[in-house]
């Protein structure tokens, strides 16, 4: 079974907490702070594997969570860091944000590997947090919370040819005459469920990689068939063998045909209408005369190359390819192209720290006030005194105080009520 998108859901490992612990030494009962820090959380990549060719593995397991950073231990001493997650995914897999649809990353190469989901930093133990006024801290710091997203993969074949037209008009045939590749292959007029590539070789160092891509009929760019879901494979490839049935035996106009899947390219995308075609008029061997010959030259004669010719007797096929390969020479600089907007992660300052006023209320959140919420002892001098300092440091109070706070009043901060005082 072809696989060629799935949605799942990826956590990072949040990192350890510090420690709180102290040196208990001989004739020194409480010989100072020894806290160590909390490991890092484990991280999520993403590698691209050859050797791979569906997205099968992420059909059915839809979350995946790396390893969270162990605690920090006393005598100093530091947590292990949590265990990272490799995702192998096909060459040519997109990895997009699910709720934009943003590209996160383009998997073009094997071995190409992209951090997802960083793990937390570990958080720092108690004998981090001393100084010149504060000789035994008694609170250490949580570690943070690793980063998580949704993503939807997406795999888009890489091919740098790819043959195009309705069904049955002999590109499964074409497929495996020309290369290794063996598609199903049936007189039938459902299209074929499954994309397939096969690799022609001409030669030493003549070769390209080439494409059957079903699914296309009339309408498939707005789903009917299974077109909407394959002609993504075609953003990817550099030239387009268009292939039409010459001999009208299936009892359609070859012309027509030539115009309804140019027209279902362009609707999917306007850029597919740009890329470079070849026309192969295929089932020569079929033609009662050669009227259609002599139309499909008019129509197209003086805007494409076409070679006509049989993918059942091979004739003309062999010339094709050879055409195809010196014309590939022509856009060996062309890039892959994903056409999509492009993800952009959000910033550190925006993730952390918001101050706004909500029906008449103050209000503090984000994740760095959440992390430091949850570090302070607020029966302890020392942590409210480091809480407060670290207010100021962030610009938490001026902004509170350009918002109109006046003493006071009250500040929720990720939900706990506080009285503002100056």
């Amino acid at each position: 079974m072809f696989i060629d998108v799935a949605k799942i859901k990826i956590k990072a490992g949040n990192g350890g907490d510090g420690a709180i612990a102290w040196r208990r030494e001989k004739f020194e009962p409480a010989g100072g702070p020894a806290g160590g820090d909390g490991g890092d959380g484990g991280s999520v990549y993403i590698v691209a594997d050859f050797g791979l060719h569906t997205l099968m593995d992420y059909r059915y397991k839809r979350e995946y969570k790396a390893e969270k950073g162990q605690n920090g231990m006393s005598k100093n001493m530091f947590g292990k860091k949590g265990e990272d997650i490799l995702l192998k995914v096909p060459v040519g897999t997109l990895v997009k944000e699910s709720s934009s649809g943003a590209v996160i990353v383009d998997l073009k190469k094997a071995d190409e590997k992209f951090l997802l989901a960083k793990g937390g930093r570990g958080g720092r133990g108690n004998s981090r947090f001393t100084s010149s006024t504060r000789q035994a801290p008694t609170f250490a710091e949580p570690g943070n919370k690793g980063e998580e997203i949704s993503i939807t993969l997406e795999l888009k074949l890489l091919a740098d040819v790819g043959l195009v037209g309705f069904p049955n008009v002999g590109k499964s045939t074409i497929l495996s005459v020309v290369s290794a590749a063996k598609p199903k292959i049936a007189n039938y007029h459902f299209t074929t469920l499954n994309p397939n590539l096969g690799v022609v070789s001409l030669g030493e160092e003549m070769s390209f990689v080439i494409a059957d891509i079903p699914g296309l009929i009339e309408g498939a760019s707005e789903g009917l068939g299974l077109g909407d879901e394959f002609l993504k494979h075609v953003e990817r490839t550099k030239i387009l063998i268009h292939v039409i049935d010459a001999s009208g035996s299936e009892g359609r106009d070859p012309i027509d045909d030539f115009y309804k899947i140019n027209k279902e390219l362009e609707s999917y995308n306007p850029k597919l209408a740009e890329k470079t075609q070849i026309i192969f008029a295929n089932k020569t061997d079929l033609l009662a005369d050669e009227e259609n010959i002599e139309k499909i030259k008019k129509e197209f004669g003086d805007k494409y190359k076409i070679f006509f010719g049989s993918a059942a007797t091979t004739q003309n096929l062999n010339e094709l390819m050879k055409y195809t390969f010196n014309e590939l020479k022509s856009h060996e600089e062309d890039s892959y192209e994903t056409y999509d907007e492009v993800y952009v992660k959000p910033t550190e300052r925006e993730e952390g720290i918001n101050v706004y006023v909500e029906n008449g209320k103050f209000i503090v959140d984000g994740p760095y006030i959440e992390k430091l919420l949850r570090s302070t002892n607020f029966e302890s001098t020392q942590s409210l005194k480091y809480f407060q300092e670290n207010l100021r440091k962030n610009k938490v109070v001026d902004k509170l105080k350009e918002l109109g706070v006046q003493e006071g009043q009250s500040v929720f901060i990720d939900g706990y009520e506080f009285e503002f005082v100056e």
